[in-house]
């Protein structure tokens, strides 16, 4: 399970995802509520912890902007006991759900991992470019009604790509979205994956799905 955890308190921060991370989870924390609302676009997550009163923008503004822009990652809005706000705001905005400070870590965890099992993909959920048809919920990738086998990592590059098609991908958007903000290796394993991607789902059936635009990104392509 992957979490975006958006909270600018640092202590409660990083309490929260050494929590998380224990569980089993994937979490990738911003302190910031426009990096907060750049990665809920940019990447895939199973939910969204969202502080409040946050710098750049507040997460009731965050919650509203991604709800406005069909983005329906589920929420879990944390809300101060004394705050200006109260839960029935959140749920207006589009929160799935809310925790008053201080919780307990075993209800957040209970609370995130409701919200995974509620979140169900709906059947015109698959990605499609020509004849390749990728399910992001079934993890399956088929073209011309042939199944290709993709490493957990080679299927996250690819839907990467094409939840933004036609749009070119730089590189380091996709090194965040994929291996995430804080990942400190070597930058060319995109590369890497891109050119096991061509092999796969290309080079068999004698198409360029997975583009190079020169330096700028990756894109992926219809037939023209």
């Amino acid at each position: 399970m992957r979490v975006l955890l958006v909270e600018d308190e640092m202590t409660l921060a990083d309490s929260v995802s050494r929590g998380l991370e224990a569980e089993g989870m994937t979490v990738d924390h911003v302190a910031d509520g426009l990096d907060g609302l750049w990665r809920a676009r940019e990447a895939v997550y199973d939910a969204i912890v969202l502080d409040i009163m946050l710098p750049g923008m507040n997460g009731y503004e965050v919650c509203r902007t991604l709800r406005r822009e069909e983005v329906w990652t589920p929420i879990l809005m944390l809300t101060a006991k004394d705050g200006e706000y109260d839960e029935a705001d959140a749920f207006d905005l589009g929160a799935d759900d809310y925790l008053r400070k201080p919780f307990s870590h075993v209800v957040l965890v209970a609370r995130l991992r409701s919200l995974a099992r509620r979140s169900r993909p709906t059947p015109t959920a698959n990605l499609t470019v020509d004849d390749l048809v990728v399910d992001p919920a079934g993890m399956t990738c088929t073209r011309r009604g042939t199944r290709i086998d993709l490493t957990p990592r080679e299927f996250s590059v690819l839907t990467a790509l094409l939840r933004r098609a036609p749009d070119v991908v730089a590189k380091q958007d996709l090194l965040d979205a994929v291996w995430g903000i804080d990942f400190e290796g070597d930058p060319n394993i995109v590369e890497v994956y891109v050119g096991y991607l061509r092999r796969k789902i290309d080079r068999p059936f004698g198409t360029e799905t997975v583009r190079t635009v020169r330096g700028v990104g990756y894109q992926i392509a219809g037939r023209s």
